[in-house]
């Protein structure tokens, strides 16, 4: 696993991986965590860094009694995907392993059924 930094001053969550930062940034208002941006440089996508930046989020506003405003569309497709884990379910392996794996070949739009005519 990836070591993740939290820095409650700087409002971000920072990691490291071959040289290159990956950040997830919130702001924090009334108790309430808004993610405002992920980003994961190019040579270290598709790893599942931005998945494991947004756990560590989640289970930070959850241990702190926070909600959570999913305002960066990253973050925000993380949470439709992963509703239990934005609950507090514990992330198993083998979903990061898909969440790296999505990253690295995102969804496109399905193909067309049927005749168009």
């Amino acid at each position: 696993m990836i070591e993740i930094k939290h820095d409650t001053t700087a409002q971000r969550f920072t990691t490291i991986v071959d040289g290159q930062r990956a950040v997830l940034d919130y702001t924090l208002a009334a108790d309430v965590m808004t993610i405002t941006h992920t980003e994961v440089p190019g040579p270290i996508e598709g790893r599942g860094i931005a998945a494991e930046l947004t756990r560590q989020a989640l289970a930070a506003a959850r241990e702190r009694g926070w909600r959570v405003v999913p305002a960066c569309s990253y973050a925000a497709a993380y949470i439709a995907r992963h509703p239990l884990d934005a609950e507090g379910r514990k992330q198993h392996e083998s979903d990061l392993l898909d969440e790296a794996l999505d990253e690295s070949f995102p969804a496109s739009d399905p193909p067309a059924v049927g005749d168009s005519s």
